[in-house]
């Protein structure tokens, strides 16, 4: 394992930049995720590192060797695709041991190598099988032990659950982690899922066009967004166009339709943005809520989720997503919509715009 830097890389294809000026420190042993939509950058970011792509500016640092310039073959690190790239004429054992064999290790070694990670991803004795006769959950942990035999130095990994079923997901990521922490291995996730991100990473960087909007611990990043981008991309939010009324140094005002909204920020009277509420974060009762946002709503649809329940309803002429524990108390025709002032989140609308 080794600390990887990414630094002031840029690329572009023809007349459209993939990533702008981008630097990354990531420490011997972390795990990082590259978390943002489709377009962001976030893939090409990680096929620059791998030494797929070649960057227009900017170099890549694995420990403190400059790589930038290397074909893939001489960096020493693992990759593990979204589609897994195993070689279906080959055993789970030949696939695990090919990048062993293309660096001449003996079989010797080979063996005692590939044995080795057949038992670290939970496969001992499948290691006679063919892909094809692998479950998609098996196939992900072959090819994981394949990029981690290598011992490299840095493990990248693109979209490693994209082709699982849910339930699969969520077992995965308990695996990977697993495996990485017993490894210790320095690890950059790409992801458009952000439940695997906040699973899976020690730091996630945010990414939109090219850039990082914001880095940092996923509880940081997810309870205090720096940007509207930042903050409708994560959680399930709703967002409401809303125009301050008036702006102090701790609370403020602002009017969504005929209503008055409760914020924390240092807003000034008259400005226009987007209130960004979270479905999680909200509170609906049969009875006032007495929290400092508090309105009696029509309640328009009920979905069942199995321990949650969702509803839709209407806030001063906008639908507004709000989830209930099942075994909460019931929920009428009308109930009350509640939310603190600091779940108020109100970015200048260009900012939040994905």
């Amino acid at each position: 394992m080794a600390k990887l830097d990414i630094i002031d890389i840029r690329k572009t294809f023809g007349p459209f930049t993939a990533v702008d000026r981008l630097t990354l420190n990531i420490g011997n042993g972390e795990r990082l995720a590259l978390l943002g939509p489709s377009g962001c950058g976030k893939t090409t970011t990680l096929n620059i590192v791998a030494g797929i792509l070649d960057p227009d500016e900017g170099s890549i640092l694995i420990g403190d060797c400059d790589v930038t310039r290397l074909p893939d073959y001489k960096r020493n690190t693992g990759m593990v695709f979204q589609s897994y790239a195993l070689f279906p004429h080959m055993t789970t054992g030949d696939n695990i041991g090919f990048g062993l064999e293309m660096r001449g290790i003996a079989r010797t070694q080979r063996t005692r190598a590939i044995e080795n990670a057949l038992e670290l991803v939970h496969l001992s004795g499948l290691g006679q099988r063919y892909p094809r006769e692998l479950s998609g959950g098996q196939q992900q942990r072959v090819a994981l032990a394949r990029a981690l035999a290598i011992s490299p130095d840095v493990l990248l990994l693109d979209e490693p659950l994209s082709n699982l079923d849910a339930k699969l997901r969520r077992e995965m990521r308990i695996e990977i982690l697993r495996i990485l922490k017993e490894t210790s291995t320095t690890a950059v996730f790409v992801t458009h899922d952000q439940e695997e991100a906040f699973a899976l990473a020690d730091r996630v960087a945010v990414m939109n066009r090219g850039r990082i909007e914001q880095i940092g611990r996923p509880e940081d990043i997810y309870a205090h967004p720096r940007t509207g981008f930042v903050a409708k991309f994560l959680g399930q939010p709703n967002v409401l166009p809303v125009e301050v009324i008036k702006g102090e140094n701790t609370s403020a005002l602002c009017r969504l339709a005929n209503l008055h909204v409760k914020f924390q920020a240092p807003w000034q009277g008259g400005a226009t943005g987007d209130l960004i509420l979270r479905t999680e974060r909200l509170v609906l009762s049969p009875r006032a809520t007495g929290l400092a946002n508090d309105f009696l709503v029509p309640v328009r649809h009920r979905v069942f989720l199995g321990g949650n329940v969702q509803y839709v309803v209407d806030l001063a002429g906008h639908d507004v997503t709000v989830g209930h524990k099942t075994d909460g108390e019931p929920i009428g025709t009308e109930a009350y919509l509640g939310w603190p002032t600091e779940e108020s989140l109100l970015f200048p609308t260009e900012e939040s715009a994905i």
